[in-house]
């Protein structure tokens, strides 16, 4: 069975067909009632926005001024739905590819570049935007996140009836996370102890080149019957429906209700990060079907076939785009490159004298190349090349070996 052919999407929530026309549910629609046309045009500006960040940051990937990038291509409208149904005083934990959120969450999309970069631990102070800094250890997150719930609980913020004052957390995941078990290990946590956290998962079909059908049997929302979590899916390319049924999770979540597993079916148009090559995975036919269930062409079909999408809009809309791209071009490229000896820092809390030892002895390496003849070095004989391996430098003899005897 291809991937495609696999879509069980028949209970998905969904307010908007891939055509752009509205439908209607009796539980959710109502939730998304009050949105004007001036706000469908907000959510769709922010999902057009964040993809053309994407889009720049693999170009700057693929010209060598990032390490890395995971895009988000066709997961917009599950990640700008979601976060738009956050209140100020609530929580979000990530895990790597969700600028989306971020945009949500007011932080600057620039920022998000500097650990691509390599220039920073994360970018953005989590507390200025109530979104924690990414995860790259897939799943560890969701533990974070249940444990910060729990809190909230101790700390007499949830269940007050005080809509100002009461919080909950949302976490987000892919499908490939849901086979960790740290996932798991926060959906037992949070059951158990009726956290005011959702669970939101993006199921994005694809955990690098594993499809969902090797990991699991059932729907992934299903799996939230087995721990006694209420659970939906959703139609992740709908941003009218993620948006329903992530406010109605995290209103259950404030109020005392507890926890909310919510799987959005998506798809990830692009690879899973800059080093991967998902024709080796997947077929030209399977993308080319999501390519036409496209989140943002559906809602600018409903905005054009409503006539609320105007000419000075779009044009607006698309020299900011423009800006955009142009701001975070020059930004990484005035970054510079980091200082190497920027490992070392922040490993540990406090002073390690395996990792002072390293650090010394780097240095030292470094300054060897430093003081080199420059016509020797170019030539590839380096006038230290004798310099005591790390092996045999006293400074290094308590530090753990290798079997080819490197520090490790």
């Amino acid at each position: 069975m291809s991937k495609s052919e696999d879509r069980s999407d028949v209970d998905l929530v969904q307010l908007l067909t891939p055509t752009g026309e509205r439908l209607d549910h009796p539980e959710y629609a109502p939730l998304v009632a009050h949105l004007d046309a001036a706000a469908l045009r907000g959510l769709y500006r922010d999902m057009v926005l964040v993809r053309r960040f994407d889009s720049e940051a693999t170009s700057l990937q693929r010209q060598g001024e990032l390490g890395l990038w995971a895009q988000c291509l066709g997961q917009e409208a599950a990640q700008v739905g979601s976060g738009r149904a956050l209140a100020p005083q609530d929580f979000a934990f990530p895990s790597y590819r969700e600028h989306g959120v971020a945009h949500t969450r007011g932080v600057d999309l620039a920022d998000v570049l500097l650990q691509f970069r390599g220039v920073d631990h994360g970018g953005w102070d989590p507390n200025a935007h109530n979104f924690q800094l990414y995860t790259l250890v897939i799943g560890s997150h969701t533990l974070h996140a249940t444990g910060y719930a729990m809190a909230l609980q101790r700390d007499g913020l949830v269940g007050t009836g005080d809509a100002a004052r009461d919080a909950a957390v949302i976490t987000y995941f892919g499908d490939g996370a849901t086979s960790q078990g740290d996932v798991n290990e926060a959906l037992v946590f949070a059951a158990v102890n009726n956290a005011p956290v959702v669970l939101f998962c993006q199921n994005n079909q694809w955990a690098i080149s594993e499809p969902t059908t090797r990991q699991t049997r059932v729907p992934i929302a299903a799996r939230g019957d087995g721990f006694g979590i209420p659970n939906v899916r959703v139609d992740g390319n709908d941003v009218l429906a993620s948006h329903a049924v992530t406010l109605e999770a995290l209103e259950r979540a404030r109020s005392g209700g507890g926890p909310t597993l919510i799987e959005a079916y998506t798809y990830r148009m692009g690879a899973h990060t800059t080093s991967d090559d998902p024709t080796r995975y997947r077929s030209a036919a399977e993308e080319e079907h999501w390519r036409r269930l496209d989140p943002i062409d559906r809602l600018r079909a409903h905005l054009v076939a409503e006539s609320e999408l105007p000419d000075d809009f779009q044009a607006e809309l698309d020299a900011e785009a423009a800006a955009l791209g142009a701001r975070i071009r020059a930004t990484v490229r005035a970054l510079g490159k980091p200082p190497t000896s920027r490992m070392f820092e922040h490993v540990y809390a406090t002073p390690h004298t395996i990792v002072e030892a390293e650090r010394a002895f780097f240095e030292r390496y470094e300054a060897s190349f430093a003081d080199s003849d420059p016509t020797t070095a170019a030539a590839g004989t380096h006038p230290h090349a004798t310099h005591t391996p790390a092996s045999q430098d006293p400074a290094m003899s308590h530090a753990p070996q290798s079997a080819a005897g490197r520090s490790l």
